[in-house]
């Protein structure tokens, strides 16, 4: 992260209206119903990279293997970086290192108990190798220690989606979050 620390300083903050929050967790355990929720509660842009990687071929095929797409990284955040800019923006994916720390004021780490994950993993047909490797991940605290690493300590909140009742519940606390967020960022330009 020092490299990417120092290349960062070189790169201006630009003051937002509204903040960016990156939901993020392993596969299945809601990132994208949660970003579709908070987006609705919060009026905020979602970004599902997933579903952009595939829209603008920012890959570079497909792993057979896993039945998914390599992910090129570089296409993915020139792609991002304007859009990011202004604010607005709820993002979803499975990873969050990738991403330039100044993108973010929030990221939320989706986390779910292994016995309500295994099925939603199962319920999207994984095949199982990727159902392994993903529950490993999910216990191992694999996308929690990585948003640790990669963004101050106070931006990194860690959530449980084991339910629709949680998942309301954290839609809420997103929600309630951004309203402190631009109530103290409008005061702050006063």
């Amino acid at each position: 992260m020092d490299s990417d620390s120092d290349y960062e300083a070189d790169i201006p903050h630009f003051p937002r209206d509204l903040p960016n929050i990156l939901i993020t967790g392993t596969p299945g355990t809601g990132k994208t119903t949660t970003s579709e929720m908070a987006a609705e509660a919060t009026s905020l842009t979602h970004i599902n990279v997933g579903d952009l990687v595939k829209a603008k071929s920012l890959h570079e095929g497909l792993d057979t293997e896993y039945d998914s797409y390599i992910l090129d990284e570089d296409k993915l955040i020139d792609e991002l970086e304007e859009t990011m800019r202004p604010g607005g923006k709820i993002v979803d994916f499975h990873t969050c290192e990738i991403f330039p720390e100044r993108w973010f004021d929030l990221v939320i780490v989706l986390r779910t108990d292994n016995g309500v994950l295994y099925p939603r993993l199962e319920s999207r047909g994984y095949n199982a190798k990727k159902i392994n490797e993903n529950m490993e991940c999910e216990i191992m605290q694999v996308v929690l220690e990585e948003a640790r690493e990669s963004y101050e300590e106070q931006i990194v909140i860690e959530l449980n989606s084991n339910s629709i009742d949680q998942m309301e519940e954290n839609v809420s606390r997103i929600k309630a979050w951004m309203e402190n967020w631009i109530a103290n960022n409008n005061n702050n330009k006063k």
